[in-house]
């Protein structure tokens, strides 16, 4: 019988993302380390056009009374689930891509003529604004959630760990130690990197995260051979 390998992940599972993972012989220890919420927030001075990174910004957006009113402007965004998101509620997509600095080099190569106003969260990375003050573009930013740390001490034995955010990571660091999975954490982030930029949000996609670290784990295990964590 195949022993089970303990993984925490850093936020509550689907109980689909769960499934794979216990079908996969994984014992998952589960935990949210980081908290959103929406921020109350004014619609003024609004640009010709909007700029979302996030889901979770166009979700904070979506909820404002006034919302019904942006829905004349274009709309640039980051993550193809931020602009389902969007779309799916009447705004016009005119440029989606997976990087920030993607859509940074496109707003300031083609339409640095125009005006912006950037929806964003509390803890947003710099690379897009940097690009657009640099360029000299018009821009505006309203912070309309935030993300907050939630730590938590981790007693049991893991072998690994499914982060899905620097904060994340911050967070875990707070009550914990990775000596024993520093290497761990820091093939982790590399892949989470590229999960922000794929979805332009944090903890979001979490399938191809997961699909990755199971095809490393899995292999491991199943050759005896514990190269993740030595």
């Amino acid at each position: 019988m195949n022993s089970l390998v303990p993984i925490l992940s850093t936020k509550v599972l689907s109980p689909t993302q769960r499934e794979t993972l216990e079908n996969a012989y994984f014992s998952v220890i589960e935990a949210d380390f980081i908290a959103t919420k929406n921020q109350n927030f004014e619609l003024t001075e609004i640009n010709s056009n909007l700029i979302f990174t996030s889901q979770n910004a166009a979700q904070s957006v979506l909820l404002h009374p006034k919302c019904q009113e942006l829905k004349s402007k274009n709309v640039f965004c980051v993550g193809i689930k931020t602009k389902a998101l969007l779309k799916e509620n009447g705004f016009n997509v005119i440029v989606y891509v997976d990087y920030a600095a993607d859509l940074a080099e496109i707003i300031t190569l083609i339409y640095a003529n125009e005006s912006y106003t950037f929806f964003s969260g509390n803890l947003r990375k710099e690379t897009l604004p940097k690009a657009l003050k640099e360029a000299k573009i018009k821009f505006n930013e309203i912070h309309v959630y935030e993300t907050s740390l939630t730590p938590k001490k981790i007693k049991d034995a893991i072998e690994a760990i499914l982060f899905f955010s620097p904060s994340g990571v911050e967070s875990y660091l707070m009550e914990n130690k990775l000596f024993a999975l520093l290497f761990t954490t820091l093939c982790f982030l590399v892949l989470l990197n590229g999960s922000n930029f794929l979805d332009g949000i944090n903890t979001l996609v979490c399938g191809y995260y997961i699909l990755v670290i199971l095809a490393i784990l899995y292999v491991g295990h199943y050759n005896k051979i514990n190269y993740i964590f030595n």
